[in-house]
C-alpha cells in the first residue's frame, strides 16, 4: 500500500510541468544567456580566421597534372622537413601540407563543368576532355589571427607553385639522365656499325669500278628495282650496280652524319647535366631553379660556335623546355586578387552555447525535482 502511494506521488502531471516552468523559467533564461555569452566569448577568443586565395588557371595545370601534384607535393613537403629546408616559423604548416588529406580539404579546383553539366555530355570522351578544364585553384588557410591566416595561405600557394615547378624540373632532369644512360652505349655501337659497313661498301664499289674497266662494253642500264645486297644483283649491268652501291654509300654517310649529330647533342646534354644536377640537389624552389638552369643553358650557348646550327638548335630546345615549365607556374597560375580572411561561425557557436546551457540547467532542475518527489514519497 505504501509502495503504491510512492508511485502515485512520483507521477508527473501536466499541472506539475506548468508549475515547474513557472518556478524555474528565470533560471533557464539566465542559463541560456550565460551559455550564449560563453559561446560568443569562445568564438572571439578561441575561434580561428579562415583565409582564401584564388589562383586563376591559364593553362598551368590540367585535371591529370593536378591529381599528380596532389600525390607528390605532400612527399616534397615531408622531404623538405627531413632535410631541414623549412623556416622555423613554417614547420607546423609544412607538417600539415605533408599530409595528402590537407590538400584534399584545403586546395579545391573549380571546373568548367559541374557534375550536373557532365551528365548532358554525349560520350565518355567528351566528358574526359571537358573534365580537364580547371578554371582555378582555391587555397584555404586558417589561424588564430587574420594576418597569420593570410600569411599561411600565401605560403601554401607559394609552395604549390615553387614545389610544382621543382617536381617538373626534377622529372625533366631524371628523363635526361635516363636518356644519356640508354643512348650513350647504343649510339656509339650504331656509329661503329655504320663505319664498318661503309668500309665494306667502299671496297665493293672499288671492285665494281675495276670490273667496269675490264668490261667497258657492259654499259647497259636496267630499270628493275632490286636490292644491291640481293644475290641476283650481281647479274645486273655493272653500271647499274655502281649506281646502287653509290646510293647505298650516300645513305649510310647521311645516317652516319645524323648519328654523329646525335652524339654531339648527347655531349651537350652531358655538359648540361654536369652543371644542372648539383643545382637540383637541395634546391626545392623550382622557380629559382628554373632560372639558374636557364643561366646554365645560356653559358653553354655562348660557348658553342655561332655557325654550329645543329648544336644551337638543340640548346634552343632545352631553353624552350625550361621556359615552358617556368610559364606553367608563373603565368599559368596567377593570383589576380589579394587573399581574403574572415572569422566564421559566430551565430553557430553562440546558438550552440545557448542550447547547451539551457538543456544542462533543465536536466539539473528536473533531477532536483524528481529527487525531491522521491524523498517526499518515501517520507510518507
Amino acid at each position: 500500500m505504501q509502495l503504491q502511494d510512492i508511485n502515485s506521488d512520483a507521477e508527473i502531471s501536466l499541472l506539475d510541468i506548468v508549475n515547474f516552468l513557472q518556478s524555474a523559467w528565470k533560471k533557464l533564461v539566465i542559463a541560456a544567456i550565460v551559455g550564449a555569452a560563453l559561446g560568443l566569448a569562445g568564438w572571439f577568443f578561441l575561434g580561428s580566421y579562415q583565409a582564401e586565395l584564388v589562383l586563376d588557371n591559364n593553362g598551368g595545370v590540367s585535371l591529370v597534372s593536378w591529381r599528380a601534384l596532389k600525390k607528390t607535393l605532400p612527399n616534397l613537403a615531408d622531404q623538405m622537413l627531413e632535410e631541414d629546408k623549412v623556416p622555423q616559423e613554417k614547420i607546423s604548416l609544412y607538417r600539415q601540407m605533408s599530409d595528402e588529406a590537407w590538400w584534399q580539404k584545403n586546395v579545391t579546383p573549380s571546373y568548367a563543368l559541374t557534375k550536373a553539366d557532365s551528365k548532358d555530355l554525349a560520350s565518355t570522351a567528351g566528358l574526359e576532355a571537358a573534365g580537364t578544364s580547371v578554371l582555378s585553384l582555391n587555397i584555404l588557410g586558417s589561424a588564430r589571427t587574420r594576418e597569420l591566416a593570410i600569411d599561411n595561405t600565401r605560403t601554401s600557394a607559394s609552395f604549390l607553385l615553387k614545389g610544382g615547378a621543382y617536381l617538373a624540373i626534377r622529372s625533366m632532369i631524371n628523363g635526361m639522365e635516363s636518356q644519356v644512360i640508354s643512348a650513350d652505349t647504343d649510339l656509339q655501337k650504331k656509329i661503329n656499325d655504320t663505319q664498318i659497313e661503309l668500309q665494306y661498301q667502299a671496297k665493293r664499289l672499288a671492285n665494281l669500278e675495276v670490273l667496269l674497266k675490264r668490261f667497258p662494253n657492259d654499259q647497259k642500264s636496267s630499270t628493275q628495282a632490286i636490292d644491291p645486297k640481293d644475290s641476283g644483283a650481281k647479274y645486273l649491268p655493272i653500271s647499274t650496280q655502281i649506281i646502287a652501291a653509290n646510293t647505298e654509300i650516300n645513305n649510310n654517310k647521311e645516317t652516319l652524319e645524323r648519328l654523329n649529330d646525335s652524339a654531339a647533342q648527347l655531349a651537350i646534354l652531358k655538359a648540361f647535366l654536369e652543371k644542372a644536377t648539383p643545382l637540383v640537389n637541395g634546391n626545392f624552389d623550382g622557380l629559382d631553379l628554373t632560372q639558374k638552369l636557364l643561366d646554365v643553358q645560356a653559358q653553354l650557348s655562348a660557348q658553342t660556335k655561332p655557325d654550329d646550327i645543329k648544336a644551337q638548335a638543340y640548346l634552343d630546345s632545352l631553353r624552350a623546355q625550361l621556359l615552358a615549365n617556368q610559364a606553367h607556374f608563373t603565368k599559368g597560375l596567377v593570383a589576380n586578387t589579394a587573399p581574403t580572411a574572415s572569422k566564421k561561425g559566430m551565430l553557430k557557436t553562440t546558438v550552440a552555447g545557448l542550447f547547451a546551457a539551457f538543456f544542462l540547467m533543465l536536466l539539473v532542475l528536473l533531477g532536483q525535482r524528481v529527487w525531491q518527489t522521491v524523498k517526499s514519497g518515501a517520507a510518507k
